[in-house]
């Protein structure tokens, strides 16, 4: 439910697309998410391509981290189970702490579209140092999924009774 008597409040959020072999032309994931992004009032603060490598998936999330103009990094592919599927390694290697309810939350509504495949999604979200970081398989069904159905509510300091966006401010308490 969003509480229209809130003032909106935009997040800056950096989109990475993990592949071996998409470029801009054909990064449909990644289009889709900036797209939705900007539509829901946000900040698209940065987009890049990254090789399915872990040292460089976690080089580009350990740089936004440290950005004080991301608060948000969303990424979609190297999600499944072959051998260059590394994004979830590479976020767990850099969380402060996981949020394991975003992960089996996105699987539960997979499930209700391609039922059993879910299976194979290791989507994951965490923070580290203060920045929100969500991991996401590289379909755009996926992504689309995963933004519909949780992050545009919990991005929204709006979202009642909670939010991921209302915590923003004291995530580097200690």
């Amino acid at each position: 439910m969003i509480d229209e008597t809130k003032t909106f409040i935009p997040v800056r959020i950096a989109v990475m697309t993990v592949s071996d072999s998409r470029d801009e032309a054909s990064d449909r994931s990644g289009a889709t998410l900036v797209e939705r992004a900007r539509d829901a009032g946000h900040v698209v603060a940065a987009k890049r391509i990254v090789k399915d490598e872990q040292a460089a998936i976690e080089a580009q999330l350990r740089d936004w981290i440290a950005d004080e103009e991301v608060d948000v990094v969303i990424a979609t592919g190297g999600t499944g189970v072959t051998g260059r599927d590394v994004t979830p390694e590479a976020f767990e290697a850099v969380y402060d702490k996981h949020i394991p309810g975003f992960g089996e939350l996105f699987r539960w509504i997979s499930f209700q579209k391609i039922a059993t495949s879910t299976i194979q999604s290791r989507a994951t979200g965490g923070v580290a140092g203060g920045t929100y970081l969500f991991a996401l398989p590289g379909s755009t069904g996926a992504v689309k999924d995963a933004w519909d159905e949780i992050l545009v509510y919990q991005l929204d300091i709006r979202h009642r009774p909670c939010n991921f966006a209302e915590l923003l401010p004291r995530l580097r308490e200690r």
